[in-house]
């Protein structure tokens, strides 16, 4: 949401992330391979049910997720294969972030008088936050229903990947609190991650370039 809404403060506050990180000698590719290596270390913390370990770890991981558009920029490093990389290592890290949080056990939800398993949320979460949601645009514009960059751009979602994992990250803070709170984040996560593919689907019908 806020990308799509802000996308001139997004691109100013990623040029500005690639001015700084790009006087470090490692490539915008190797930025976004290596902000792997922390989700990784993160999802072990929680194995181990080091909650606290596991979330500053993530966080990280999303900050250097961050940095590698940014150096592409500065550096005229922008590609195809660059995008493509990203795009896969946001997937994994978002599996390992989910899955690693069903091992670590979470409290079920109860909606009304029905008791829901956690794990149940984060498939939920998983399928439509990391995926359906980003294949709802991929597949617009693969089919070319989605023509131009600047529609695509443009497409809405009240969920998109930083909200989603602010709202997770929020959650794993407020597990210190009460471990609910976090079943409670993803539950919200997993139903506007469905509002958001939603919104997406209907924008490319009505912005249909036949």
């Amino acid at each position: 949401m806020l990308k799509s809404r802000f996308p001139e403060f997004s691109n100013m506050a990623s040029i500005r992330m690639g001015m700084l990180f790009s006087k470090i000698p490692l490539s915008a590719n190797g930025w976004t391979l290596l902000s792997v290596v922390p989700a990784i270390l993160g999802f072990v913390f929680l194995l181990y049910k080091q909650m606290d370990y596991a979330l500053i770890l993530f966080i990280i991981s999303s900050a250097m997720d961050a940095i590698d558009g940014g150096v592409a920029r500065v550096t005229g490093t922008v590609s195809n294969l660059g995008a493509y990389l990203d795009g896969m290592m946001d997937s994994i890290v978002e599996g390992l972030l989910f899955i690693g949080i069903m091992l670590y056990g979470i409290p079920d939800l109860v909606v009304g008088v029905y008791a829901t398993p956690s794990y149940m949320w984060i498939a939920l979460l998983l399928f439509f936050g990391s995926a359906m949601v980003s294949y709802s645009q991929a597949y617009a514009t693969r089919r070319r229903v989605l023509k131009s960059e600047k529609k695509i751009s443009k497409m809405p979602g009240i969920l998109e990947r930083a909200e989603r994992l602010i709202l997770i990250f929020l959650g794993m803070f407020l597990y210190r609190f009460n471990p609910v709170y976090l079943t409670y984040a993803i539950a919200l996560a997993a139903v506007l991650s469905m509002i958001t593919m939603m919104q997406r689907v209907l924008f490319t019908i009505r912005n249909a370039e036949y």
